[in-house]
């Protein structure tokens, strides 16, 4: 079975750059039948797609935060990454990392959620 696992540091400075790790087990992030995203939810809102890398490394993004945001992945640790850039109070959210099923149009297996607070 699957399993996605968040880390990284609940607390970032504003103007900073977050950065945070998914480990996969249980299964490949090269398997052709799925991509890995990234996912955010702000308090008191609804989840925000921040972006994805698919099974051969390709990369998508909102467009609200592309200008902002890096996906890359270490194959050799089956593992993906999230950086986002120039971070403010606003991205205060907890973030999760998730399977994406190809064709299905929704992810299917999804990370506990880490919190991250941006704040001086």
């Amino acid at each position: 079975q699957v399993q996605l696992q968040e880390s990284g540091p609940g607390l970032v400075q504003p103007s900073q750059t977050l950065s945070l790790t998914c480990t996969v087990s249980g299964g490949s992030i090269t398997t052709n039948d799925y991509y890995w995203s990234w996912i955010r939810q702000p308090p008191g809102k609804g989840l925000e797609w921040m972006g994805v890398i698919t099974y051969d490394g390709s990369t998508y993004y909102s467009p609200s935060l592309k200008s902002r945001t890096s996906i890359s992945r270490d194959t050799s640790q089956n593992r993906f990454t999230l950086q986002l850039s120039s971070v403010t109070p606003e991205d205060t959210a907890v973030y999760y990392c998730a399977r994406f099923l190809v064709g299905s149009g929704s992810q299917d297996c999804w990370g506990q959620g880490t919190q991250v607070t941006v704040s001086s």
